[in-house]
């Protein structure tokens, strides 16, 4: 099953990407609540480039590691991407009020779909903080 959230960005495009695909802002935003958060990150943004980003919470009591390899680049308009067996594809749309940012995956089978979408939906939406901020 596929699951999709999206989110739109009053800023300029060449932000919303360099946002989204810099090692030091990933680390920003990638968390989906205030007691998480990205230790570490990294980006080799081509095909068949690596990613990773260490997801752990504030006390210490877990952590994973999401990470993956690109499979397609389109600088400023999708990034596709494989992570395990699942694929996430990223779009990246300028329209009149913003830049609207897509994101849609496999689903894994351990959680619902509906927390898989909501937590997902917070990370994306502490992205758009963030790039608010820059803005």
């Amino acid at each position: 099953m596929k699951i999709t959230v999206e989110t739109l960005i009053d800023a300029p495009l060449a932000l919303v990407w360099s946002c989204y695909t810099t090692p030091e802002d990933i680390m920003a935003w990638n968390a989906a609540s205030d007691d998480w958060h990205t230790t570490r990150s990294s980006v080799d943004l081509r095909p068949g480039g690596a990613f990773s980003s260490r997801m752990e919470a504030r006390d210490g009591s877990m952590g994973f590691d999401f990470a993956g390899t690109y499979t397609r680049i389109e600088a400023g308009k999708l990034i596709d991407a494989t992570f395990g067996d699942r694929q996430m594809l990223v779009e990246f749309d300028e329209t009149p009020d913003g830049v609207s940012v897509r994101v849609t995956f496999d689903a894994e089978t351990t959680n619902p779909a509906e927390m898989q979408r909501a937590g997902w939906q917070a990370i994306l939406d502490s992205f758009a903080r963030h790039v608010a901020g820059k803005a």
